[in-house]
């Protein structure tokens, strides 16, 4: 006797209406939340993957079908939250003016997104331990995407290393600085850091110089 949940749709096997695909996408994204949940409120050696099973309610079968192990989780994890962070960040930054215009909408858009989501700033900036080499790895990534966003203003660098090498410190003081308010249960309000942040930007790009594009 079929099973009245389970219908054929078009060569695949439908159970309440939602694909094999679907299910097990939903899983994953199950998994995904409740690791991002565990690393945010316990270290890294407490969390289990029996614990994230539990949460995601999944078995170990389903989590060793998307995942390796414990670590492999912990990067995918940072990885993907590190990309949904920096694609709203390209997407806040306009796409011509002034140093200022350019970099204000950025850091209000980093702050925000940081305040609202707790977890996820945890895990991006705290608590991911043993990712040394994959955070310096990222920092490289975001000092790439913010020197796109500066070049907006339009010009070339006169000194590219210099260029480089500026944008990457201010990635670098950034990062310690909201490493810093996560610490602090963001204690501070978020508009607050961001004009902050966009200050400091500022007046440390602002001395780098660039030879504007001709009019």
């Amino acid at each position: 006797m079929n099973n009245p949940g389970v219908v054929a749709g078009r060569g695949r096997e439908l159970y309440a209406g939602r694909s094999r695909e679907q299910r097990e996408a939903e899983r994953r994204d199950r998994i995904v939340a409740a690791a991002v949940h565990l690393f945010a409120t316990r270290d890294y050696d407490e969390v289990t993957v029996a614990d994230v099973c539990a949460a995601a309610k999944v078995s170990k079968r389903y989590f060793y079908h998307h995942f390796t192990d414990r670590a492999d989780l912990l990067f995918r994890v940072h990885t993907e939250q590190n990309a949904w962070l920096l694609a709203a960040l390209v997407a806040a930054g306009p796409p011509r003016g002034s140093l200022e215009e350019l970099v204000t909408p950025v850091m209000a858009t980093l702050a925000r997104m940081l305040r609202d989501h707790p977890e996820r700033a945890r895990v991006i900036y705290i608590n991911a331990p043993r990712m040394e080499v994959r955070r310096r790895g990222l920092l490289h990534e975001e000092a790439v995407l913010l020197g796109d966003l500066i070049l907006r203003t339009g010009g070339t660098p006169v000194d590219q290393r210099l260029f480089e090498r500026a944008v990457l410190a201010l990635v670098a003081g950034v990062t310690e600085l909201i490493i810093e308010w996560v610490m602090q249960d963001f204690a501070e309000p978020a508009e607050e850091l961001a004009g902050h942040l966009t200050t400091i930007a500022v007046s440390m790009l602002a001395g780098v110089p660039v030879v504007p594009e001709p009019a």
